[in-house]
């Protein structure tokens, strides 16, 4: 049968976030608003009905201000219809910020509409290109808010912006993510600048400097974030995972149980990740050039410029670290290898990498039946909302089966079908090695290594494991893109150790055995 064929299926988390034209649409309605104006309000209104929650909305002193001067609705209303008329549930969401951070923060809110980090805008047109999007930036959406809607998919492509809109992009500024203990967070500027718990705010005071916490409730999973950690998600399967499986979520606070690896020595000495990926990187892509290695490990980098957080004392460079509060004594690069090789020839990782994600094989198939029988032992796929359909109606005796849908993570709009995922194989010791856009040799990772399936709720095979093919139009596509490899940037760094020539050995045998 079709489904015991798609045991083994897959997805990518992209985070998301939204575009410049949504932002400044409101820059002009906003501009007459004064902060002065905002911190003059009555304090404390609020607590003559919610006094319950005083202690945990208490503010920092930047934000000790008024609750409505954020959500909104009228605190002199004696009525809750009136007191709550206008009310903003979650005033940091992209759609209110610049209403409400903006009056104070108006660079930064801007800066942040314009970065990648929040639309995604690569990591969605990447995908949309292995499924028949035309390539070039011309042709390229903005940001996931304009991937489109389709009821009924005719194509690839339209089946691929389904999988982005409803599986892929659980996880962005719009979305407060799945409500796994370590997972649900908040929307817009919340999402980094909120501290939360089990999926509710801790506190309301908030982060001048998010810490790891925040970065991982996005960033888990098989990709750059939980590796800085040394965290390797198991695979699906229930006989995979054990004897370490769960069905207790509370002990699985990320959806998914993880194997332990050896962390990246920058985490093992205490560096937190806006150490290196400073908050004007992150906030405004457009206008801050990303961190190297070398900006902070090769000494001629460093007598010309010294990053932000690094000093030199007495003949050494030290890095303070926000999350230890202390200074780090920075190694340089003495070794030969780093005069024989330079970046633009090699990148770091290539070395530097103790491991890598390889999740080969990524299957998908969107089904819209309410057969689920083939999948009793995957009902654990790291979305909520699957582990919930399928453990309820796997194991009910009741005729109310959950109908199986999913929300759209961008409009929240409910649709039928849901997308099942899981891999052919989970791997991370083997490292490959390819070439990049610049030719360079760098770490790869199967990333766009799919295949997309569909069955409709009268159980046709719409679509059967239609491969992702690279864009024949690309200039200068990576090597091995065939295999869906893509160059990335493991974040597990070491000592090169005794392998890394073995593994360049191997690179170049194999490259010069394929010319």
């Amino acid at each position: 049968m079709l489904f015991s064929l798609l045991l083994y299926i897959a997805c990518i988390f992209i985070f998301g976030g939204f575009s410049a034209p949504i932002m400044a649409s409101e820059s002009s309605q906003s501009a007459n608003i004064k902060a002065s104006d905002m911190i003059n309000l009555k304090k404390n209104e609020c607590y003559g009905c919610h006094g319950a929650y005083q202690k945990k909305t208490e503010n920092d002193d930047a934000h000790d201000f008024s609750c409505s001067n954020c959500h909104g609705g009228d605190p002199a209303s004696k009525s809750q219809q009136g007191a709550h008329a206008g009310l903003i549930a979650q005033p940091a969401h992209p759609k209110s910020m610049l209403q409400t951070c903006g009056p104070c923060h108006l660079e930064q809110v801007t800066g942040v509409s314009q970065s990648v980090h929040a639309s995604l805008s690569k990591e969605v047109n990447q995908v949309r290109a292995a499924f028949g999007a035309a390539f070039g930036a011309k042709n390229e959406l903005a940001g996931l808010t304009h991937i489109p809607i389709y009821d009924t998919p005719e194509t690839p492509l339209a089946l691929a912006d389904d999988l982005l809109r409803r599986l892929c992009l659980r996880c962005h500024l719009y979305s407060s993510g799945d409500p796994y203990p370590l997972v649900g967070h908040g929307t817009g500027c919340a999402a980094c600048h909120f501290n939360f718990n089990a999926g509710a705010p801790a506190t309301h005071s908030f982060l001048a400097t998010p810490d790891d916490k925040q970065c991982l409730q996005c960033h888990y999973g098989n990709w750059v974030g939980a590796d800085y950690h040394g965290r390797y998600e198991h695979d699906f399967n229930e006989e995979y995972r054990t004897p370490y499986i769960t069905k207790d979520p509370i002990v699985r606070p990320y959806g998914i149980e993880y194997h332990q690896l050896v962390p990246d020595i920058h985490q093992q000495k205490g560096l937190i990740c806006v150490d290196c990926h400073t908050g004007a990187e992150l906030m405004d892509t457009q206008k801050t050039a990303t961190i190297l290695c070398q900006d902070c490990h090769a000494q001629q980098r460093l007598e010309t410029s010294l990053p932000a957080n690094v000093s030199q004392h007495e003949g050494r460079y030290l890095l303070f670290s926000k999350g230890t509060k202390r200074k780090h004594d920075i190694p340089l690069m003495h070794h030969s290898a780093h005069t024989i090789a330079p970046n633009d020839e090699i990148t770091c990782q290539a070395c530097h990498a103790q491991w890598a994600f390889n999740d080969t094989g990524t299957h998908l198939l969107r089904n819209d039946t309410n057969e689920h029988d083939a999948f009793w032992k995957l009902t654990t796929q790291g979305s909520w909302e699957v582990e919930k359909i399928l453990t309820y109606n796997l194991n009910s005796n009741a005729s109310d089966d959950i109908p199986p849908t999913m929300r759209d993570k961008i409009n929240g709009e409910e649709k039928k079908g849901i997308w099942h995922q899981g891999y052919t194989m989970r791997r991370w010791e083997t490292i490959q090695l390819g070439r990049d856009e610049k030719g360079r040799i760098a770490v790869m990772r199967p990333v766009l290594d799919l295949h997309l399936s569909w069955i409709d709720e009268t159980r046709k095979v719409r679509f059967d494991a239609v491969p992702a093919m690279p864009p024949t139009n690309a200039p200068n596509p990576p090597s091995s893109s065939a295999q869906g490899l893509r160059p990335y940037t493991p974040h597990t760094t070491g000592s090169a150790g005794i392998f890394y020539r073995q593994r360049l050995q191997k690179f170049y045998r194999e490259e010069a055995e394929n010319k």
